[in-house]
């Protein structure tokens, strides 16, 4: 299925240590990019998502921010500073001696003191925190592959009428086309006729010269290569994979074909179904640069 460039997901997750909201966006662009934005302290595991993000999707620029909260569940311990209470214990034991003061001080006093006791918090280890991103990042790609898909439908709907408008006039010119040799023929037949009347000439290497020149103005080869290029312009637009690039440089065949016809075809009528055909060339140009 034809795929659009440009779309938006949203994935939501409640992991085992974070609470993850993550989004897409996505726009056109030549090659697939992806930026990612999140908390510094998870930076290296960017290149992880911008890999999985490219299994997935193939061209355009696509931002991925992601939001973390503590769940809470994180498992904390409390550590006692050993020295520390050594040191306050020793401390306080040598001032009793000085002032002559009793010392009577209990462990719950001790623990009381700045810094005996810490409650830390083990290091994240950033395998743990991937496993609470993947299905938030799943969730967000699924949601933006559909809207993608929904966008590539009605562009293939667009693009399709065109092509058919493409064939039409495709089909008019090719209607008018041994008219046209023919015409010049005769008029260059009876210009040639009137050279012939002032003067001698050979008229056998005239009419060698009349049929080339008559042969310059034929564009039945053009038409033919502009028929297999829409033929292979509606192939494409059935493709499941990535064809936003082939499709482009098949517009630029199909514009050369088109701008040979308009220079050889010396008629009037021709020459505006090739503006016809430009402008709708033009269109479809536009609308291409939104497929993947």
């Amino acid at each position: 299925m034809l795929k659009s460039m440009t779309g938006f997901g949203r994935g939501h997750y409640l992991g085992k240590l974070k609470q993850v909201t993550l989004e897409i966006k996505a726009i056109n662009h030549r090659f697939g990019e992806v930026q990612v934005k999140m908390p510094r302290q998870y930076s290296a595991l960017e290149e992880k998502i911008r890999r999985y993000v490219l299994k997935h999707i193939f061209r355009g620029h696509l931002e991925v921010f992601i939001k973390m909260e503590d769940t809470g569940n994180k498992p904390r311990e409390l550590q006692v500073d050993k020295a520390l209470a050594v040191a306050y214990d020793k401390a306080l034991k040598e001032l009793a001696t000085i002032t002559g003061l009793p010392c009577e001080i209990s462990v719950m006093q001790l623990a009381q003191f700045p810094e005996v006791l810490k409650l830390e918090e083990p290091e994240e280890e950033l395998e743990s925190i991937w496993h609470d991103i993947l299905p938030a990042l799943q969730e967000a790609l699924t949601s933006l592959l559909e809207m993608r898909e929904k966008e590539g439908q009605k562009l293939k709907d667009d693009l399709v009428g065109r092509l058919q408008i493409l064939c039409e006039t495709r089909e008019k010119i090719l209607e008018k086309s041994p008219q046209v040799v023919k015409l010049y023929q005769e008029k260059l037949a009876r210009r040639l006729q009137e050279i012939l009347e002032k003067g001698q000439v050979d008229e056998t290497r005239l009419a060698m010269e009349v049929a080339l020149l008559a042969d310059r103005c034929n564009i039945d080869e053009e038409l033919v290569r502009l028929d297999s290029h829409f033929i292979q312009l509606a192939e494409n637009l059935e493709e499941d994979i990535e064809v936003g690039r082939k499709i482009d440089f098949l517009l630029q065949e199909i514009n050369r074909e088109v701008n040979t016809i308009g220079s050889k075809a010396n008629d009037l009528e021709i020459t505006q179904y090739v503006v016809a055909l430009k402008s709708e060339l033009e269109k479809i140009r536009e609308q291409v640069q939104n497929i993947e």
